[in-house]
């Protein structure tokens, strides 16, 4: 099932001051500078100073008409003059921080539905980059490390805002060596897929296909069909781990459909199938 708006979902630090090229993809998914654009900076505890980075980025890029949405509580986000706003919206971008403070605030408000609005009746964009994008989860990646090798109970999962589902999203990712992190909460959840994203990258699903875009890769993991032992051992040890499928897709990559995507195939097809989305929530 094919939508009419798009996600755009970005690894964290893209560009701002170069070539921008995540930013100019997002403002063209959103249909040019002349679109009304929402910058979303929930996630973050100094949102002016993060909205100050994007209003000099997007005012580079020619961006004509675009709104800083500063939420610091729950109340401010079931406003019926800001969720009327947005969902005119024909890009929403959610700036980075923490992704449960930007669910905390945001989950089951006016805002988030006006969201859903912009995407599905009005073609809007919807972005997250950094803790915007593991925000757009339903089974959001909340916090934990694990920095040698994937252990039991290093990860916590957190419901998110159900952008994208059965899909985990975790960013930063190769920056960060964030792979064993991945691999803790997917082993745990193998009914999920995971989605680690390249800084200065985004993931873009979009007319029942997707794209990758910028300066990285996307690292699709798949534990679905391996045989683990994680439900035995103790909390904290590294579980064994057999026939566990790795996908790496770098910038570039481009596939139209399911039916094309051959081992990508389930990928793909839980990142734009919308019937999906309420599934686990």
């Amino acid at each position: 099932m094919t939508h009419t708006g798009s996600l755009m979902i970005i690894g964290g630090g893209e560009d701002r001051t170069d070539d921008k090229e995540v930013l100019q993809k997002f403002i063209a998914l959103a249909g040019g500078v002349t679109q009304p654009i929402i910058v979303i900076t929930a996630a973050s505890k100094v949102p002016e100073d993060v909205w100050a980075m994007y209003e000099t980025a997007f005012a580079a890029l020619g961006v004509e008409n675009v709104t800083h949405v500063s939420i610091s509580s729950r109340a401010e986000a079931d406003d019926d003059m800001l969720a009327h706003k947005v969902a005119q919206a024909r890009g929403v971008f959610m700036t980075g921080g923490d992704q449960k403070r930007l669910v905390t605030f945001l989950g089951g408000t006016q805002l988030e539905r006006a969201m859903r609005r912009a995407y599905s009746d009005n073609g809007a964009c919807i972005a997250g980059t950094s803790a915007g994008a593991s925000g757009m989860c339903t089974h959001m990646l909340a916090e934990g490390r694990a920095d040698l090798a994937p252990e039991k109970g290093a990860v916590r999962l957190g419901a998110g805002l159900g952008f994208v589902s059965r899909v985990i999203i975790d960013q930063h990712f190769s920056q960060r060596h964030r792979l064993n992190r991945l691999l803790s909460a997917i082993a745990q959840s193998p009914f999920l897929l995971g989605a680690g994203i390249d800084e200065d990258t985004a993931l873009i699903v979009q007319g029942g296909g997707i794209e990758v875009a910028g300066h990285g890769s996307v690292t699709v993991v798949d534990c679905r069909q391996s045989e683990t032992n994680i439900a035995d051992v103790a909390a904290g040890a590294v579980p064994q781990m057999l026939d566990v499928r790795l996908h790496l897709l770098p910038s570039g990559s481009r596939f139209s459909s399911a039916d094309d995507a051959g081992p990508l195939a389930d990928f793909i097809h839980y990142l734009t199938d919308r019937t999906l989305e309420h599934e686990h929530r």
